[in-house]
């Protein structure tokens, strides 16, 4: 039974509606956008700009207070609210353009600088993921839990590397070393979709020190509400404005993570 307050339920069931209608707005584009560069391979479509407005318009019908913070050019800061939503209208951009079906709609809610809500939702396989903070996380309304793995040898992971990065890129050299003390390591496309796959135990571990608040935001609390732990690389607190994330499915992988990865 859920212990949130009435005003968390109608924010967690808001973002849930909206990351539902952007994930159909992406959908409903595939295979007729045109694509344009932010910055080396940093691909932006019609799709971003179409999913990320519905998404607000839906948010800001019921929460016209509140402050945003988007990936495509969204940012307000509210005077008379202590909320605000981090929008990623779709993570895994290079993904989609390209037709790989490993893609999803990301909304985390802040209150006062603190995640409380987050829902990352996949319209390749229709997976809802969702928490509210001190409330546990689900997958399609139902509970889950990361893997809980300890042992390092037995550990899956994902890991971002930069566009272009040569073998001295220091993620590059990160991801060299590790090969070594893990079962394996895959680099995926979507940080919100590997963070999902921590919290629902698919894999074990993700790190990257390349990404925005939008791409963590709603992944971050989803992990910690699943029972894994999330730090920076050094093992420090995270800070979503900050990119240096690591998720694992327990405490002690972590641990031993932030040792072979520094």
């Amino acid at each position: 039974m859920s212990t949130s307050s009435p005003l968390l339920t109608e924010i967690l069931a808001t973002a849930v509606e909206a990351a539902h209608l952007g994930g159909k707005v992406l959908q409903d584009w595939v295979g007729r956008f045109s694509v344009s560069e932010k910055s080396r391979a940093n691909l932006v479509t019609e799709a971003d700009y179409a999913s990320q407005e519905l998404i607000h318009q839906t948010i800001v019908s019921r929460f016209s207070d509140h402050g945003f913070l988007g990936e495509e050019g969204l940012c307000h800061e509210s005077e008379t609210s202590d909320y605000r939503w981090v929008i990623d209208p779709l993570d895994g951009t290079s993904n989609y353009v390209h037709g790989f079906p490993y893609y999803a709609v990301s909304i985390g809610v802040e209150k006062s600088g603190e995640l409380v809500a987050g829902v990352i939702f996949d319209p390749n396989r229709d997976e809802t993921f969702a928490a509210t903070i001190g409330d546990g996380a689900t997958l399609n309304e139902q509970p889950i839990s990361t893997s809980g793995e300890t042992d390092l040898a037995a550990t899956m992971a994902m890991a971002s590397l930069p566009v272009g990065g040569d073998e001295h890129d220091p993620a590059i050299e990160r991801f060299l070393k590790s090969l070594k003390h893990l079962q394996t390591v895959q680099r995926s496309g979507s940080a919100a979709l590997n963070l999902a796959c921590v919290a629902c135990g698919r894999i074990d571990a993700f790190w990257s020190t390349s990404l925005k608040p939008w791409d963590v935001a709603a992944g971050v609390l989803i992990v910690r509400e699943a029972g894994g732990a999330i730090t920076n690389l050094e093992g420090g607190r995270i800070d979503i404005m900050t990119p240096d994330i690591l998720a694992t499915s327990s405490r002690k992988i972590g641990q031993e993570l932030t040792d072979i990865l520094n």
